[in-house]
């Protein structure tokens, strides 16, 4: 070989080499780049995962709220609002970049949203959503600053108070009815015990009615406290039920039996139809009750010698059904919607002449309902009336 022909060779050589370390370091820079997109692309994907995990245990979380939330940009339209927020305005559509008023047509929002632009918060806002349900809502609205205090929209939580006002209305109607009910015959007994100690006392025969009106008003007073104690005791869930199958049809005789001396009074007759070994599963003593308050209000207002029915039957679903019926005015279809509540009255005037507390049928419905059955009215004007009510059977 001559030597510009091994030259040639040995340049070819180191030529060769040297474009196999640049081939090489090619291949290598290539897969580095290679395995470096992949991370990337992994990484990009995991933060992508990451994000949208984070979004739903976000949506997750406000969409688990009791309280009703509602996102506004700067322009006031809705960029979120969570499920609570559209069951209580009854939204049942995508409100997302509308405006408040667009949105749940109600002008007292844009109202509020003005106020809080001005004043940067407003709390304590209280908010009547009209409809069948009116529903009391307070609302805690703020603006949203970034770093440098600019605004970038605002935030309103709504919080249902419609239960808490029903139940703040129904205590002041309780306190009320049970002031009035204790005031009358207080009033009539410090009334009558003012007039034997200024000299009827003297006088045996007017002391004697004296005394009698100042027993049957004391009377009406521990009645009343009585029922005041058990729909209390039954209200808060502290009545325990002693269940045991229970025969109806004796069970209605013994009431009927107990309340013969005031329904002679009034000439009223019974006919106990309850059928002989109709049973429920039941606490006697207080179906008893039941039966006695129904009882007794069917002679109350009944008409003079007529007759009051005791009847019970099978109602389906494993349940027995009794009732009560008397012939007298009857109850007016507005009034049977409320008859069980407490105090409430058909004829004011005419219940407390009949001495009642206004407490009987709303004990009754607890009673029931403690039982797992239910109760109701049937009747029209000038029919009578008739009170039903389930038990479960045996």
């Amino acid at each position: 070989m001559t030597s510009v022909a091994f030259v040639a060779l040995a340049a070819a050589v180191v030529f060769l080499g040297l474009w196999l370390r640049e081939a090489s370091h090619r291949r290598e820079l290539s897969r580095t780049l290679n395995e470096k997109r992949a991370e990337n692309t992994t990484l990009r994907e995991a933060q992508a995962r990451t994000a949208v995990e984070a979004k739903a245990q976000r949506e997750t979380i406000f969409n688990s709220m009791g309280e009703g939330v509602l996102l506004l940009d700067t322009g006031g339209r809705i960029q979120l609002a969570n499920r609570a927020f559209e069951r209580l305005f009854g939204v049942n559509h995508d409100i997302c970049g509308r405006t408040v008023l667009e949105a749940v047509r109600l002008k007292e929002l844009p109202e509020l949203i003005n106020r809080v632009r001005a004043l940067g918060q407003v709390l304590g806002h209280e908010l009547v959503v009209p409809g069948l349900d009116r529903r009391c809502l307070q609302v805690n609205a703020a603006a949203i600053l970034d770093a440098a205090g600019r605004p970038q929209g605002m935030i309103l939580v709504f919080h249902d108070l419609t239960r808490l006002k029903q139940l703040e209305n129904t205590r002041q109607e309780f306190v009320a009815n049970v002031s009035h009910e204790l005031r009358t015959p207080l009033s009539l007994i410090k009334g009558y015990v003012e007039t034997l100690i200024d000299g009827a006392k003297n006088d045996p025969a007017v002391a004697s009615r004296f005394l009698q009106t100042i027993a049957k008003h004391t009377d009406r007073l521990t009645y009343l406290i009585e029922d005041l104690l058990t729909i209390s005791q039954l209200e808060s869930g502290q009545v325990a039920l002693n269940l045991h199958a229970v025969e109806l049809r004796p069970l209605a005789g013994r009431v009927a039996e107990d309340l013969a001396a005031r329904a002679a009074v009034r000439q009223i007759t019974f006919a106990n139809q309850v059928p002989a070994g109709l049973s429920a599963r039941a606490d006697a003593d207080r179906v008893q009750q039941v039966l006695f308050n129904l009882v007794d209000n069917a002679i109350k207002y009944g008409a003079a010698g007529t007759v009051v029915t005791l009847g019970g039957g099978t109602a389906g679903d494993g349940q027995v059904a009794l009732w009560v019926h008397n012939d007298g005015a009857g109850i007016p279809p507005a009034a049977q919607d409320r008859i069980f509540e407490r105090f409430y009255r058909v004829d004011k005037a005419r219940s407390r002449e009949q001495g009642g507390t206004g407490l009987g049928l709303a004990i009754v419905k607890h009673i029931v309902q403690t039982h797992g059955g239910e109760v109701r009215v049937e009747g029209a004007p000038g029919q009578g009336a008739t009170f039903r009510f389930t038990l479960p059977s045996v």
